[in-house]
């Protein structure tokens, strides 16, 4: 009886840890690519034409224009690719944006300064989702969004960042 019972409880143990868990699963149609606009702060994810979802996103703290230099709090803007992830990620979960690409160092250096790096798609580590603008350039939705997005891109995927 005793050997049953902690049968049992191991088994809701570890049914409970599966649904409180942050990382999900996907099995629709490939994310092709994703598009950010970044005067409409939406983010959508396709697969070919079709948009499978769309996101509100919060931007940089300076959100107009193209970044340029490390510090500037401006989201990128261009085509780069989603090129790492971190579970581990202060920010919830991440994905990596490929940024930033050679355009994007050669016009920093020509300023004589660097272009930055490190941006992501990411959480809100506890932020409130009304908070329009606010990371360092970075790509900010939901928690409950970013592991929807989580586990629907893959290392890859091109991520296109409109004005």
């Amino acid at each position: 009886m005793t050997i049953a019972r902690i049968g049992l409880a191991i088994g809701l143990a570890l049914g409970l840890s599966a649904c409180s868990s942050k990382f999900e699963t996907y099995n629709g149609p490939e994310v092709t690519q994703l598009q950010v606009y970044k005067s409409e702060r939406v983010l959508y994810l396709l697969h070919d034409n079709e948009v499978l979802k769309a996101y509100h996103v919060s931007l940089g703290g300076d959100p107009v224009g193209p970044k340029e230099v490390e510090g500037d709090e401006k989201t990128p803007e261009g085509l780069y690719y989603i090129n790492r992830r971190n579970p581990e990620s202060a920010f919830y979960l991440s994905l990596g944006i490929s940024y930033p690409n050679p355009h994007d160092v050669e016009v920093a250096r020509a300023m004589g300064q660097s272009p930055g790096g490190d941006i992501f798609i990411h959480g809100q580590r506890g932020r409130r989702t009304n908070i329009t603008d606010w990371t360092a350039g970075c790509i900010a939705i939901p928690n409950r969004d970013m592991r929807d997005v989580y586990a629907m891109v893959k290392d890859g995927t091109p991520i296109f960042i409109m004005p």
